[in-house]
């Protein structure tokens, strides 16, 4: 069967130094193997694949996959389905906000211009992070203890712990490496850059898939979400703020974080790269 395909870039103003998501549009029909198996096969942190919804609320139910695993929630993939789906002629219900159906419920996104912004659903796991699984994380980290202020957890669907360091440059200047710690990793790690800078932090977010190396993200909705709950919450930052991630890496990631209507949004440009046909 032939399916509409796009792969988006999403998190930046400069086309392809963002993060990329690979969208399958009109997905009835294909089983969960061959979910799985074409996500596998893009080898992006992400894909997508959007279905009718059914919640009546919604304009469209999406499921979340990333590589083998199916998330319940997560960011670049819904601002990046978003922006697939407009394209490829959808509209929503209500005009200026699409609702999205995913595992994790009804997630609003708002769309201002260029600029889809989404409202992260709530964190299912909060609070203290256990000191030993912390010394395991600094350890994956090769993070000095020292400059280390605060450690959380941030797990709004994927399972982030958050790390806050205490400057972007020792955030940028990290080298992981999980080949002594094997199993599941999702570890996100922040830090402020100067008060005079553009940016207000930079992220960066690491996983594992199975039992493959550590892996870096470009560029994380769900992660700056969650952190920029914590940051806001404990008095660390203030909205609105920009974040930067994907520096490490060669990319020039941009989340913008605001408030409005007592929600916290996560806003990012979103381009679509490619556009055609799937073979599944």
């Amino acid at each position: 069967m032939t399916y509409r395909f796009s792969q988006v870039d999403v998190f930046s103003a400069d086309p392809c130094l963002g993060n990329p998501v690979a969208v399958v549009l009109d997905a009835e029909g294909l089983d969960d193997e061959s979910l799985r198996r074409f996500s596998v096969w893009t080898n992006l942190s992400e894909c997508t694949f959007v279905l009718p919804p059914t919640d009546p609320g919604a304009d469209y139910r999406v499921r979340i996959f990333s590589m083998n695993l199916e998330l319940p929630f997560a960011g670049h993939p819904t601002l990046g389905t978003a922006r697939a789906w407009l394209e490829a002629g959808g509209v929503p219900a209500t005009a200026g906000t699409i609702i999205q159906e995913c595992a994790a419920g009804l997630v609003p996104i708002r769309i201002d211009g260029e600029l889809l912004s989404f409202s992260s659903p709530p964190r299912q796991r909060s609070g203290p992070v256990d000191p030993h699984l912390v010394d395991e994380i600094l350890e994956v980290l090769g993070a000095d203890p020292a400059h280390v202020l605060d450690t959380e957890w941030l797990d709004n669907g994927p399972g982030w712990v958050g790390v806050l360091m205490d400057s972007a440059q020792h955030v940028l200047e990290l080298r992981p490496d999980a080949s002594l710690h094997p199993g599941r990793w999702d570890i996100g790690v922040i830090g402020a850059h100067p008060h005079d800078a553009a940016k207000a932090f930079e992220v960066r977010g690491f996983f594992t898939e199975g039992a493959e190396p550590l892996r870096e993200d470009p560029v994380t909705g769900s992660l700056n979400a969650a952190a920029a709950e914590w940051l806001i919450s404990t008095g660390r930052a203030t909205a609105p703020y920009i974040a930067g991630q994907g520096s490490a890496m060669g990319r020039n990631g941009e989340i913008f974080i605001s408030e409005k209507d007592d929600r916290l949004w996560v806003g990012g440009r979103a381009e679509v790269i490619l556009t055609g046909f799937a073979n599944l």
